[in-house]
């Protein structure tokens, strides 16, 4: 017989501000305890010591996970030139070192090469699967390992500071996949003097703004009380970059057991991915088929 899982019924976002020094399961974990929540998952693995945006999905929120996966990302972070280690941040060991030190304008002129539609290739303390093994796994027993270059695409990458010689901060808006760690890499081999991530901190992700989110001291001294109740984000933020189509009182019970009905909307497109809402709620996603709406992830109630 399966287990049942205690907690509540919750559905909604809870926008954790993610302090250094946690994996992002145990983040995940500490909300679920502190709400009592019977099923939640996170929006975007950060690093331990990365900080910033953690949406965490709760109960029927997590089927909409992946649309804030895709979703674009802003990341600011301090890199230290001079110096490559082997999990290029600065929980690694010093691997390759350089005396040489770019200017501010060497650094933008090479930005140019990150922004795009560019191939990068994880870090080889990473959790890309290699043989059906997590790579960190194998990197932390000594195997050096050929990961496969994967897409990225790179909205924007700026230098915004330099607070001395040693030290660059960056801020990227990119896609889904994208590991700061490996920009600072490849762009320390490119100016020719070696570099890895000091600091990392995640600032927005899709709707969800760091300085929105609540803090994990915050979680812990209002855990198992109605006021962190009022912290849960809808269920629907994370399905603002899908349109929104309306069904009529009648079409609700036919999405809700994954058929087909008629709906309101207006510039969608034929074949095109949205959700329906009734009163402002989430019903079901599903494609648009000229007035007919087809589910192929409903939300129960």
């Amino acid at each position: 017989m399966a287990r049942t899982r205690k907690g509540r019924d919750l559905s909604g976002w809870l926008v954790v501000d993610k302090p250094a020094g946690m994996t992002s399961t145990s983040v995940v974990n500490k909300v679920r305890w502190a709400l009592d929540a019977k099923k939640a998952g996170h929006a975007g693995t950060l690093d331990p010591e990365a900080t910033g945006v953690l949406a965490v999905a709760l109960g029927e929120a997590t089927k909409t996970v992946p649309y804030i996966t895709d979703a674009l990302k802003a990341y600011v972070f301090t890199i230290r030139l001079g110096q490559a280690t082997n999990t290029d941040d600065a929980e690694g060991e010093v691997i390759a070192e350089s005396d040489l030190r770019p200017d501010d304008q060497a650094i933008k002129d090479a930005l140019g090469a990150f922004v795009g539609d560019i191939m990068q290739v994880p870090p080889q303390f990473s959790a890309v699967k290699v043989d059906g093994e997590r790579a960190y796994k194998k990197a932390r027993d000594g195997e050096e390992m050929e990961l496969a270059a994967r897409p990225l695409w790179v909205e924007e990458l700026l230098l915004v500071d330099r607070p001395d010689a040693d030290h660059v901060v960056l801020e990227m808006t990119c896609g889904k996949g994208g590991y700061v760690r490996s920009i600072a890499r490849d762009l320390g081999l490119a100016l020719g003097c070696y570099a890895h991530v000091v600091t990392l901190h995640r600032s927005w992700s899709g709707p969800f703004q760091a300085k929105d989110g609540i803090t994990l001291e915050d979680i812990e001294r209002l855990a198992k009380t109605p006021e962190l109740d009022t912290y849960v984000q809808p269920l629907e933020i994370g399905l603002t970059d899908l349109q929104e189509v309306r069904c009529l009182a009648e079409s609700v019970a036919k999405l809700r057991n994954g058929n087909p009905a008629t709906v309101i909307a207006s510039d969608v497109e034929f074949g095109e991915e949205v959700w329906a809402s009734y009163e402002g709620r989430a019903i079901a996603v599903g494609t648009y088929r000229g007035g007919e709406f087809q589910p192929s992830r409903v939300f129960v109630a």
